[in-house]
């Protein structure tokens, strides 16, 4: 019924995460919690991954 809500394209919900993650771990490193934004980044880097192999997918 709502389905105009959802976006129709999953690249748009995995570029909202990364960059919500990348932002997350900014703030952990200028809060000096290093350790958290090491994970934080890599759990970016994970979804970078992901996106990348999505858009090759399509091409």
């Amino acid at each position: 019924m709502f389905s105009w809500f959802k976006p129709k394209d999953p690249l748009i919900n995995l570029n909202k995460q990364y960059r919500q993650k990348l932002e997350q771990a900014m703030l952990s490193q200028r809060n000096g919690d290093i350790r958290t934004y090491s994970a934080l980044t890599a759990e970016a880097e994970a979804i970078r991954e992901t996106i990348l192999k999505e858009e090759a997918s399509r091409a």
